[in-house]
């Protein structure tokens, strides 16, 4: 299984270090001196990362082979890809890969049937599932613990407390109309 670790930045300085945008949440291991890394296009790798350092709160790492800055720069913009065993599972028992998630039915806590998992949206404030409801349509659920509290890959299932109006839009117009607009009269 190929999962993408890094997506290499700009040049850093003139002896061949580049900044990465760091796709894992175990970039030690994926990204650490001595890892072989894939890449996509297949033509620039694969990479043997020399060394890397944090730097300003940037990862940058060093190729065996990437000597200078215009070797460095023109690997900008290469995904870095990782091989990872499929059976193989995070440290953090709630932590998951892609893979793992991807084609998990999906319910609600009481037992509504959603959909399937499509794909995993990575957004700059949290990842998001993207499901496939069985009519052919789509809902986006953030993947938050307050609304997918279980993932359980024994059973193959992502079980989700979703607020009004993610799964049906309409119970959101509803619940919107039950605001401080109406007032109930009382008598005098």
């Amino acid at each position: 299984m190929q999962l993408i670790v890094g997506r290499i930045g700009r040049a850093h300085g003139i002896k061949g270090d580049v900044t990465v945008e760091v796709r894992t949440d175990e970039p030690e291991l994926r990204l650490g001196p001595g890892a072989v890394v894939l890449t996509d296009p297949a033509s620039a790798g694969p990479l043997t990362i020399a060394s890397g350092k944090v730097h300003s709160g940037r990862l940058l790492l060093r190729f065996e082979g990437v000597d200078d800055r215009n070797a460095a720069e023109a690997l900008r913009g290469v995904l870095l890809i990782a091989e990872v065993d499929p059976d193989e599972r995070p440290e953090d028992p709630e932590e998951f890969y892609d893979h793992q998630l991807i084609d998990l039915d999906v319910v609600t806590a009481d037992g509504v049937e959603v959909g399937r998992i499509a794909e995993v949206l990575h957004l700059p404030a949290h990842d998001v599932l993207s499901v496939r409801r069985p009519d052919g349509g789509e809902v986006l659920v953030p993947f938050v613990a307050e609304i997918v509290p279980e993932i359980d890959l024994d059973e193959q299932r992502a079980v989700i407390s979703p607020p009004p109006g993610l799964i049906d839009p309409a119970e959101a117009e509803v619940a919107g109309t039950r605001g401080d607009d109406q007032h109930e009269k009382k008598p005098e």
